[in-house]
């Protein structure tokens, strides 16, 4: 089992905060100054281009404030935003296999598990990304990654009570003409909070990538070199 740091983040994070805490982590990390981390959160609504957007993806109402930003990931369009949980891992793959797409169906499978004690049956797709529910076809989440060094950045944004609109209206989401999105709360009929999914999301990494998560905390975002407190230690 791999020691490794969980940061619950509270409230809504800007995304532009996130992005700075996940390279300096990943810098730690590289240097050997900090264990994998592993970080779930929510985001301020927020539409982020990975490195294969399209420009016709993007078709935002004129109406309509919101970030835009590009990032290093990879993918195409997406959006974040309140109700939808968001996991950053921060792993060195040197720890992992080694390999990016062992490392990319571990996500999937992690979400699949996180789905299935809330009654949610989700599974993959062959030849599209993300974790899908069938009958008919719904996206429920998505994969985004970047690696420098064996060092893993973004991860992946899982839907749980928030409007979808925006991934169809506002962009084309991952660049997928006429696809439905769903939430969890659309699934189970009912109202849920993404702190009722936070649990199953650790214990879901925790048996999937064979980890046992600290709780820690982060003293500031954003952050030039982080500064992070295990629970219960000084």
């Amino acid at each position: 089992m791999l020691h490794t740091h969980l940061l619950n983040l509270p409230g809504l994070v800007p995304y532009a905060d996130a992005l700075a805490l996940q390279r300096s982590l990943a810098e730690a990390v590289k240097a050997g100054e900090r264990p994998d981390t592993v970080l779930l959160l929510e985001h301020e609504p927020v539409v982020t281009l990975g490195r294969r957007t399209q420009e016709t993806e993007l078709h935002l109402p004129g109406s309509v404030e919101v970030d835009v930003v590009e990032t290093d990931r990879g993918g195409k369009s997406t959006y974040h935003g309140p109700g939808q949980l968001v996991c950053y891992p921060i792993f060195d793959l040197t720890r992992h296999g080694q390999d990016v797409k062992r490392y990319c169906r571990d996500l999937e499978e992690a979400l699949i598990r996180t789905l299935a004690p809330l009654g949610v049956a989700a599974t993959r797709i062959e030849g599209l990304t993300g974790i899908w529910l069938e009958s008919p076809p719904r996206k429920i989440a998505s994969i985004g990654i970047h690696i420098s060094k064996w060092v893993t950045t973004h991860g992946y944004a899982l839907n749980v009570d928030l409007d979808p609109a925006p991934f169809t209206e506002w962009i084309t989401a991952c660049g997928l003409e006429d696809t439905a999105f769903t939430t969890i709360a659309r699934e189970l009929g009912r109202s849920v909070d993404v702190d009722e999914v936070r649990p199953h999301a650790v214990a879901a990494l925790e048996d999937v990538f064979r980890l046992e998560l600290a709780e820690a905390s982060v003293h500031a975002l954003p952050m030039s070199r982080v500064q992070v407190e295990v629970a219960g230690t000084a």
